[in-house]
């Protein structure tokens, strides 16, 4: 503005010389006439102001006129961009506006999006978790240079009641949740993040930690650690890379939103400018899960566990109250033995194993997809009689299926005409192909020793009629503004063989072979503090044990 001041200054200046000069002329010309016949000799006048002097004074007025335009277009930028954060789906941050610079270019305000999200159908993306909602309402304005932040921390208060009749499963405990993005926008083409998240880092559905361990310190671990590239050339196609958020459409009938999966994916979409269809993308991902090395004398080599996979995504404008958006998807597991030899470790007091490159797999809940576990117990003979020592270990772990999943979701999002109470529809059908398909490849336990006694034992027979998932889930109003509210209710019904049991939902009863209703609510106390409340009822399938009900009363503050 200092600039702007001098031009001011300089030009009123000016044109108060130009008025003193006018004025001088006037009145001399004035007093001439006046005392002509006295005078004896002509009256002076004074020079005449010149071309030169107008052209200078115009030059001086149109350079404070561009000077004036650009602060205007500076400012017209800035107030449009408070507005696009105001009206924007989630709830609008603060901006701190700087007056600009003289001379500067157009300030702008840079709004990043959260995390790892598809271009599109951000708020949709991954349904079914008060998880998901909360990631939505991250928003993150550019700090340093081109890097942005966001973050959470979750206080939960967590009782459970019912459940199996010795009480096993009932308890109360506290829990906390602490979450820290970071995004880095490299250029036009490429965005790279990273988050570190608290949780059990055995555990890849949960960033809960308990309060508990005799106040012992919490672990933070990476949970997030991406590359994407989008080429400019080429807009409709995103590669990403690392440890990123999924980039496909999914509820938690088949995966949990605190797992973040690894690899790499490709996302291919248009937008479509029909009266109906809006959108269609394809997404492809491989992401290796484990390596398990060989155990034989000759044949040392390393497997790879991996999936494979991909998902037709549309979207549909069938009225202009009600939006479907359909997915078709399918998950092949190959090598998933791994997962059922690290979750038999995981599960034995003394996991000892052959088997290198493996750390205990927790999880949320237990476990039901049909399992085969060997184990070995040492064993001492004393005046020819043997005796167990107590020494057992695991030897081997394989899942009776396999797992190709086949999983069709169709989401309806009604617009009832009132802001704050949309309404939500969702239905996920998955059906696992191979269902029991791993028998022929269960590994018959090895002979008895004079020092070790082999046991094959099966935790329950394998029907692959039992091979479909349901989940049916719908949801009135919004979390986005102070006072918005949110109820809900989701109904899911799991077949023994219908999903890898540790990789969904873990807050529910069991994996898999299970019945399960939720209800959720929740408040927005303040654009950045969200309450809420859900309550989980449920019990395995085929079986009169009493529902066991789990409650999480949550605080979320946004940061």
């Amino acid at each position: 503005m200092k600039l702007n001041k001098n031009l001011i200054f300089t030009t009123l200046t000016m044109a108060a010389l130009t008025a003193a000069a006018w004025a001088q002329t006037e009145t001399a010309a004035n007093a001439a006439s006046a005392n002509a016949p006295a005078a004896s000799a002509p009256a002076s006048t004074p020079a005449p102001v010149t071309a030169a002097d107008i052209q200078e004074l115009k030059d001086a007025l149109a350079a404070q006129q561009r000077q004036i335009q650009a602060l205007q277009a500076q400012l017209q930028a800035q107030k449009q961009a408070q507005q696009k954060v105001q009206s924007a789906d989630l709830p609008a941050v603060p901006v701190a506006v700087t007056p600009p610079a003289p001379q500067a270019s157009d300030s702008t305000v840079t709004i990043a999006s959260n995390l790892q999200e598809t271009p599109t159908h951000k708020s949709q993306q991954n349904a079914g978790s008060s998880d998901e909602r909360i990631r939505n309402l991250e928003r993150e304005i550019q700090g340093l240079g081109p890097i942005s932040f966001s973050g959470d921390v979750r206080l939960r208060g967590e009782p459970f009641f019912g459940g199996p009749t010795d009480a096993s499963l009932e308890r109360m405990r506290a829990r906390v949740r602490a979450r820290f993005n970071a995004v880095a926008t490299l250029g036009e083409q490429f965005r790279a993040g990273l988050s570190l998240a608290s949780g059990d880092i055995n555990d890849p559905t949960s960033t809960n930690q308990t309060l508990t361990g005799f106040y012992t310190r919490k672990a933070v671990a990476l949970d997030l650690a991406f590359v994407e590239f989008t080429p400019k050339n080429f807009k409709p196609l995103t590669l990403v890379g690392g440890k990123f958020r999924y980039p496909w459409y999914n509820t938690e009938l088949t995966w949990d939103k605190d797992l973040n999966p690894e690899g790499a994916a490709e996302t291919l979409a248009f937008n479509l400018d029909t009266r109906i269809l809006k959108r269609i993308a394809f997404i492809g991902f491989q992401l290796p899960f484990a390596e398990m090395a060989g155990t034989a004398s000759t044949d040392k080599r390393i497997t790879q566990s991996i999936t494979y996979g991909g998902q037709l995504q549309t979207n549909w404008q069938l009225a202009s109250w009600l939006k479907l958006s359909a997915y078709a998807g399918y998950y092949g597991y190959r090598g998933a033995d791994s997962i059922a030899l690290a979750l038999a470790r995981a599960g034995t007091k003394n996991p000892q194993t052959p088997f290198s490159g493996y750390l205990p797999l927790t999880s949320g809940n237990p476990v039901q997809d049909s399992t085969y576990t060997t184990t070995a117990t040492t064993i001492i003979t004393v005046a020819g009689k043997a005796y167990p020592t107590g020494v057992t270990s695991i030897t081997n772990s394989q899942f009776a299926s396999k797992f190709g999943l086949f999983d069709t979701i169709a989401r309806f999002d009604i617009n009832t005409g009132h802001p704050r109470i949309p309404i939500s529809f969702i239905g996920d059908y998955v059906q696992n192909t191979e269902a029991c398909g791993n028998l022929p490849n269960i590994a018959a336990a090895p002979t008895n020793t004079s020092t070790t006694i082999y046991k094959q034992t099966l935790n329950s027979s394998c029907d692959s009629h039992y091979r479909r998932g349901y989940w049916a889930e719908g949801d009135v109003g919004r979390l986005e503004k102070k006072g918005d509210l949110q109820f809900g209710y989701t109904r899911m019904y799991i077949e023994r063989e219908a999903v890898l049991g540790n990789f969904n939902y873990s807050d529910i009863r069991q994996g898999t072979n299970v019945t399960q209703h939720r209800f959720t609510a929740f408040y927005q106390l303040d654009p950045r503090v969200q309450l809420g409340f859900t309550a989980l009822v449920g019990r395995p399938l085929g079986t009169t044990e009493p529902w066991l009900t789990r409650l999480q009363f949550d605080t979320v503050y946004i940061f």
